[in-house]
């Protein structure tokens, strides 16, 4: 039996809230595309690159009213947005990757899930050379390389149907972390695959690992896919 098709809908540099709206639709496709067989591919992931500064929060850990203005201060737009997790940055040389899978359908837990999450970005540290790269436990979910947080990861899951996901750091400024407590732990540090490897990794570099190590951990096959509609 082939591999279920994945729609990857990749959106180059776009604002963060661009690529959270067309999450969205995609998530509403995915709850209309329910029904009985045979169903067109309902599944997606959404790939971007942040365009402009921003902090965003998920279910905790909005900063207080002074703190946010300090952000702002700093130049980043700020953004509260539906999922698991405290205050963290988004920035240019930054991937976002929204997968939008149905969890029902594949018969996986939502914990199955963010582990799986965490397994696509250590495969893809490993296979441009960042070979340390491991991921961790709640409270410290994500992919580290040493001390340094490389890839956090913080999803939504309404319905079954999963939204947000993770963000891997290639070339972004890491000076942007040093004025939040990244993802509300207190001594940690972030990092990038630029500053682990030595050279300059963009996120186009890392798309094609990407989807290599996405394809394998969620046994599917990618197919690249127009940015759906309104």
């Amino acid at each position: 039996m082939p591999a279920p098709a994945v729609r990857a809908v990749s959106l180059g540099l776009r604002p963060y809230e661009e690529a959270l709206r067309v999450q969205q639709r995609c998530v509403a496709a995915a709850r209309a595309a329910r029904g009985p067989p045979p169903r067109p591919p309902s599944e997606c992931v959404v790939l971007s690159e942040p365009a402009r500064p921003v902090y965003a929060w998920g279910l905790r850990g909005a900063p207080a009213e002074q703190e946010a203005e300090r952000l702002r201060a700093a130049g980043a737009g700020l953004a509260a947005v539906r999922r698991g997790g405290s205050v963290t940055f988004h920035g240019p040389g930054q991937l976002l990757a929204f997968p939008v899978l149905d969890l029902k359908a594949r018969g996986m837990p939502l914990r199955g899930f963010v582990e799986r999450l965490q397994d696509v970005a250590v495969r893809l540290c490993r296979r441009v050379g960042a070979m340390s790269a491991a991921g961790r436990p709640p409270p410290y979910t994500g992919v580290w390389v040493g001390d340094g947080k490389v890839c956090a990861v913080g999803v939504h899951c309404g319905n079954h149907i999963t939204s947000h996901g993770l963000a891997l750091n290639c070339c972004i400024d890491l000076s942007w972390f040093e004025h939040i407590v990244p993802c509300g732990l207190e001594g940690t540090t972030a990092t990038s695959l630029s500053r682990e490897l030595g050279r300059h990794v963009t996120v186009e570099d890392i798309l094609e690992p990407f989807l290599e190590s996405f394809q394998e951990v969620f046994d599917c096959t990618v197919v690249f896919s127009e940015e759906p509609r309104d």
